[in-house]
């Protein structure tokens, strides 16, 4: 459980960071606490495994990555994990999760590829394919991004 100090501290973290030289020194004076203060509350989080990382959303369209896809893939049961982790490791692939199956719709693994253009995302998702022998995927491109944003947690 978290204390009601934790969880004012993750409110205001999980937004965007201040646009200052001293980001932290901006949010702990919303809290009334020291700069140091805060970042020792981070470091916790991170030390009890309730903080991964810090991130910043890139806006990949306006940086000149049209490309978008989800490619959804059919990978044997027993494969899911050396698969997975390959497609992982490739640089264009920003996420990359295990799904169940339902009748129907045989796909049980799904990543996120980014590139320049649709050409390039299918061009590398067929050489991720052929690498790993996988021949049956599909590729949804994106058309449109209605909403893009991150959970927030303990929202008053």
């Amino acid at each position: 459980m978290l204390s009601e100090f934790e969880k004012r501290v993750v409110r205001e973290i999980q937004g965007d960071l201040p646009l200052e030289s001293r980001p932290f020194a901006a949010m702990a004076r919303r809290l009334g606490v020291t700069e140091g203060q805060l970042l020792d509350t981070v470091e916790n989080f991170l030390e009890r495994g309730l903080l991964r990382r810090f991130g910043a959303a890139l806006r990949h369209q306006r940086v000149g990555y049209g490309g978008n896809a989800l490619v959804a893939w059919v990978v044997p049961p027993d494969e899911i994990e050396p698969v997975g982790n390959a497609i992982a490791a490739y640089p264009d692939v920003t996420h990359c999760y295990q799904r169940a199956t339902v009748p129907g719709w045989p796909y049980n693994l799904y990543s996120m590829v980014h590139r320049h253009s649709e050409a390039e995302c299918r061009e590398l998702v067929r050489r991720i394919g052929e690498a790993l022998g996988i021949e049956q995927y599909i590729l949804l491109f994106s058309t449109a991004e209605l909403k893009r944003s991150s959970m927030q947690y303990f929202r008053d």
